[in-house]
């Protein structure tokens, strides 16, 4: 890593590639934060990123249950509105479905096929040769490593007319940042703004609805 004239080079961007574009954002007393001037993505250098058995001991603590009427509220902000927009019986996948899948159980009950795939806890590469009339990945992007690889591959699996449903914390200008409880999680990497959101619809071609303040569907063109 080095400064040049106030640019600090981190490079590429995990999101768009970016290699000249990225400016020093934030520095806590355990990592340091960039951001793309191209996409607006907040993110942090790998040298910071776990190991996978770190990563996989912070999962492991986490006590998500689909037993949990608390957690089904909270999975309800990101199923009540994608859960209109489908047809009866539609294919879906839970993707970074964690190790209590909950959500694939909620569209399940409403009729429609689910498969799961977490690197985790539900590995299964078969189901990642599918194609989907729906994918959901709730509180997963911020735990991307390559989010330009991975989002990709997710739009590559929907069908046209499906519909990419994310729920994520958006980050908002430095003071906020510098005070927000989302980034102080180890294994998030990656945080995403309304214009990082914006600039990706624009790249994937789709169209985007924004669902109060942490929700975001995107719609594959050709259905």
């Amino acid at each position: 890593m080095s400064v040049d004239d106030g640019r600090y080079v981190v490079s590429p961007c995990p999101l768009c590639g970016d290699e000249k574009d990225i400016l020093f954002f934030h520095a806590d007393a355990f990592r340091q934060y960039f951001r793309c001037e191209s996409c607006g993505l907040i993110f942090v250098p790998s040298h910071y990123h776990l190991s996978c058995v770190e990563e996989r001991a912070e999962y492991d603590k986490h006590q998500n249950s689909p037993d949990d009427a608390g957690y089904r509220r909270f999975l309800s902000r990101l199923y009540n509105p994608l859960q209109k927009l489908l047809s009866p019986g539609s294919l879906g996948l839970d993707f970074g479905c964690g190790p209590g899948p909950t959500l694939s159980l909620m569209f399940s009950e409403s009729g429609h096929q689910v498969n799961v795939f977490d690197p985790f806890y539900a590995n299964y590469p078969d189901v990642l040769a599918l194609r989907y009339d729906f994918i959901t990945a709730s509180e997963v992007v911020e735990h991307f490593r390559r989010p330009g690889e991975e989002f990709t591959r997710l739009w590559q699996l929907l069908l046209p007319g499906g519909w990419l449903g994310l729920m994520t914390k958006l980050a908002r200008d430095k003071t906020a940042f510098a005070n927000w409880h989302y980034k102080n999680d180890p294994t998030h990497v990656c945080f995403f703004s309304r214009e990082t959101l914006q600039w990706l619809a624009g790249v994937l071609g789709a169209e985007m609805q924004m669902i109060g303040a942490d929700v975001v569907l995107f719609r594959k063109d050709g259905g």
